[in-house]
């Protein structure tokens, strides 16, 4: 690559074109990207040169015609690519002066790292957890949130019902219904913060009626056990069998409620059996206790339709709780309890003394986006992009990391990639990793307890990530560990 000038605080062009060689290999991937999508990808490609200092502030850009020259592609989709970036102040040009790395963008991705659990000098996060939110429908959220407040009643406006607005609960209950097959009751069913208020909510309910332990997953959710705690109540880790969680230690544990991810098991990415599911509900029938299901990202499977949730099988006796944290954004803070009959009253009095209830407008928004199949059609468009991430990544890894074994369901925003010995142990696989700016988790840091392995396995997740990041991700990752082989 050429680069035609010199940067402003330099006595010469040589620091220009070592910085944009460098980075220039960023950018090959997304020129080769097919013709529909080579403009997006050229354009994230340049954005993450810049982010991540490859391309560092004062920096001057190849000519639009030279760039394109370089890497094959048409002038007009560099010349795209120059536009949008400067639209969002990542250059800067001037008629006759050229592109430039503007020189706002490092303070920016400063702040952004101390918003975000983002370690300095990432180049690609593969941690799991967060969905892709630049899929976030903000032009028909944005339409629907001014049609919802032309037209709510100044008394919408007041206190909410802790249970929240009556319309959602309508909506929510119909989308529960005919999506995952619960039995679902507007008067049952309450609105919440996500999954995370649902669940603390049940904890102090069930510490309460004197419960002090909670079986959890194992390996499961770290933030299932912190959240139980801050209700009192202690955790016990059950184990899990290729089925689902193994029900003789669950018996001998002696608890009575246990919190499960069954559609899509959290690391494991199993889906618990048919046999295992009834097998889990004859256990809470026999001991009156209690399932608490968290279905966080049962509407994305990619091979079959989902497998329907627990709570349909004994709304009595399992307590079923999810969100648009996955489908939507984490930040609008909205999701569902539907708990048992005779729980729903305490429930519904925590949630009243806990914050008086949820956000009145954006509880109205969210309902007429489903009602109007807003909702749907973003879940549509969400399972086409991670479908084809999750089939990137595992490409990815078949090229760079031959033998690797990705076990679970073909569903959700992460993958367990079981690496072949010869990468291991994993401690220094995650050291070797980190050095090359590569973000991950380790099925391990998910609390399996097992004994130390020469085998790496990783808790991997696409969804925040577009296709090119993946493959260069992955490559980048082969290549820290490539003294190896």
């Amino acid at each position: 690559m050429t680069s035609s000038g010199t940067n402003p605080g330099s006595a010469g062009g040589g620091s220009d074109r070592e910085s944009v060689s460098a980075a220039w290999e960023l950018l090959l991937p997304a020129a080769s990207a097919p013709a529909r999508g080579r403009g997006r990808a050229l354009q994230s490609a340049l954005r993450e040169a810049v982010r991540s200092g490859r391309l560092t502030p004062g920096t001057r850009l190849p000519s639009s015609r030279e760039l394109a020259t370089d890497l094959g592609v048409s002038r007009g989709l560099v010349t795209e690519a120059y536009e949008q970036l400067a639209a969002e102040s990542y250059l800067h040009s001037g008629r006759g002066a050229g592109t430039w790395v503007s020189g706002s963008v490092r303070a920016a991705a400063d702040r952004a790292r101390d918003l975000a659990p983002r370690a300095p000098g990432t180049l690609v996060d593969f941690r799991p957890g967060t969905p892709d939110l630049s899929l976030f429908p903000r032009s028909a959220w944005a339409a629907t949130h001014r049609s919802v407040l032309g037209r709510l009643p100044h008394s919408a406006l007041g206190y909410p019902d802790p249970r929240g607005l009556p319309e959602l609960r309508v909506a929510l209950a119909a989308l529960l219904t005919r999506r995952r097959g619960v039995v679902a009751d507007p008067e049952r069913l309450l609105v919440c913060s996500g999954v995370a208020q649902a669940t603390t909510l049940l904890g102090f309910v069930l510490h309460g009626r004197g419960m002090r332990t909670v079986g959890v997953e194992d390996p499961g959710s770290p933030e299932h056990a912190s959240l139980f705690a801050s209700t009192g109540l202690a955790t016990s880790r059950l184990p899990l069998d290729d089925e689902g969680l193994a029900t003789e230690p669950l018996v001998r544990s002696g608890v009575r409620a246990v919190m499960t991810t069954p559609a899509h098991q959290y690391p494991t990415g199993i889906a618990y059996s048919a046999a295992r599911r009834s097998l889990l509900l004859d256990w809470a029938r026999d001991v009156d206790g209690v399932i608490v299901e968290d279905d966080y990202d049962g509407d994305f499977r990619y091979d079959r339709a989902p497998v329907g949730a627990l709570q349909g099988l004994d709304p009595e006796h399992v307590a079923y709780t999810g969100s648009v944290s996955k489908s939507l954004a984490p930040g609008l803070r909205l999701g569902w309890l539907l708990a048992p009959a005779s729980m729903t009253d305490e429930i519904v009095a925590r949630k009243r003394t806990m914050d008086l209830g949820n956000p009145a407008v954006d509880q109205a928004v969210l309902a007429d986006f489903i009602a109007r199949g807003g909702y749907d059609r973003q879940l549509r468009r969400c399972q086409r992009a991670y479908r084809e991430r999750r089939d990137t990544l595992t490409a990815a890894l078949a090229e760079h990391f031959p033998g690797t074994e990705v076990s679970g369901i073909a569903a959700g925003l992460h993958i367990i990639a079981r690496l072949p010995a010869r990468y291991g142990p994993e401690a220094g696989f995650a050291a070797r990793a980190a050095g090359a700016g590569i973000a991950l988790r380790l099925l391990s840091d998910c609390g399996t307890g097992r004994p130390a392995d020469r085998c790496v396995s990783l808790v991997l997740g696409y969804a925040q990530l577009a296709p090119v990041d993946i493959a260069r991700g992955v490559r980048l990752l082969a290549e820290a560990q490539r003294g190896l082989r």
